[in-house]
């Protein structure tokens, strides 16, 4: 597919997504909206990819819905929610997307673009990062998981103060509270982003994805069913050559190569 207004690349073992909209911030433009569900679909159903990066181009990583285009001169007004396609929403595929998602965060993330940084598995930070629960500001809400993803993160006071606030918040504090893992300087994210994404990819991906599907079941059920679907993924992967691999490289003290089967 010809992705608009992102990029698609693929480096051994691991994809990178690219918004790709630096002139406006990478602003989410409706080409954009399908280009990015396509992306991460395919990544999630390529056996060769194990790991997924995030990241904008520019300075930017993404400053939300591009209200301009959307809303602009020659528009109905009308909510663009109600026009969207939500079980194919960037938001919705990213929640069902079995590979682990790294955000990149390489600049402002405001809007859409923070609930977008939020639905990742892990944000790493360049220290010019900042983001933004901007959504009073505009009249509206977290439209896309934000509402449901930030009291998890945060509890409920901690959430309440930025959204209600529409508050930024900046690299450190983004850190202290809990929002991305780690803070790095501008010029080493993409090091490390790549460091990160390596070391995940080097372990059983079958193993990853399934501690992920049981991460995800875990939010919504009781502790006790959450053993019993620990059991059921279990199971299959004690059949696994990876599992075998696993073994046999601890027993003979050496660095496993899991083939993903």
């Amino acid at each position: 597919m010809d992705y608009q207004d992102l990029l698609y690349e693929k480096e051994g073992a691991i994809a990178t997504i690219t918004l790709n909209r630096p002139e406006a911030l990478n602003a989410i433009s409706l080409p954009m909206l399908s280009s990015l569900s396509k992306a991460l679909r395919d990544a999630d159903a390529d056996e060769a990819i194990r790991v997924i990066v995030m990241t904008g181009a520019g300075r930017g990583f993404c400053a939300g819905l591009d209200l301009k285009v959307m809303f602009g001169a020659g528009t109905s007004g009308a909510p663009l929610g109600l026009r969207f396609d939500l079980p194919n929403s960037p938001p919705m595929v990213l929640r069902t997307t079995d590979k682990p998602v790294i955000c990149s965060l390489n600049g402002p993330a405001a809007g859409y673009g923070f609930d977008l940084a939020l639905g990742c598995d892990m944000r790493i930070a360049s220290d010019k990062a900042r983001m933004g629960a901007i959504f009073t500001r505009r009249g509206i809400l977290p439209e896309s998981g934000g509402a449901w993803m930030l009291p998890r993160l945060l509890g409920w006071a901690k959430a309440a103060e930025i959204v209600f606030r529409g508050r930024m918040i900046d690299a450190p504090e983004a850190l202290a509270l809990g929002l991305v893992n780690t803070v790095v300087p501008h010029e080493r994210l993409a090091e490390e982003t790549r460091a990160w994404a390596e070391e995940i990819a080097g372990n059983a991906p079958l193993a990853v994805q399934a501690a992920k599907r049981l991460m995800r079941l875990a939010m919504e059920e009781s502790f006790e069913a959450n053993v019993h679907h620990a059991y059921l993924q279990l199971l299959p992967l004690f059949g696994t050559e990876d599992f075998k691999e696993g073994v046999s490289a601890f027993l003979e003290k050496r660095q496993p190569k899991f083939q993903g089967r």
